[in-house]
């Protein structure tokens, strides 16, 4: 079964960078569609950024677009996908959720992933 972990998050103020991290192991096949998803409080789960095995067109929300990059780094058993978080904002605050799926397309909906990791807080100070 994948395996989803996240880590790299923490406080920061205004203007700020953070990059986190994704380690998802275990796929069946050598293709995979990797996502960030972030939920603030009283809010929905909010599609981010997301990259597949292909690494063609990787997608940004418009929220985010500019200022925050997803990439990838295929070792062995272990594909690790990292967002790089500039130019942080109050608004960027929220749980930051990792998912995977054993397919090679960029995804965006939340539905369409099967594994999900538990979530790093990213906060950002005004």
């Amino acid at each position: 079964e994948v395996q989803v972990v996240e880590s790299g998050g923490g406080l920061v103020q205004t203007g700020g960078s953070l990059r986190l991290s994704c380690a998802a192991s275990g796929f069946t096949f050598d293709y995979w569609a990797i996502g960030w998803f972030r939920q603030a409080p009283g809010k929905e789960r909010e599609s981010v950024s997301h990259i597949s095995s292909s690494r063609n067109s990787p997608y940004h929300a418009d929220s985010v677009k500019g200022r925050f990059t997803i990439s990838s780094d295929n070792a062995k058993d272990t594909v690790t996908v990292y967002l790089q978080m500039n130019s942080l904002k109050p608004e960027d605050t929220a749980v930051y959720y990792c998912a995977a799926a054993n397919i090679d397309r960029v995804l965006t909906a939340e539905y369409e992933y099967d594994y999900w990791g538990q979530g790093t807080q990213v906060t950002v100070s005004s």
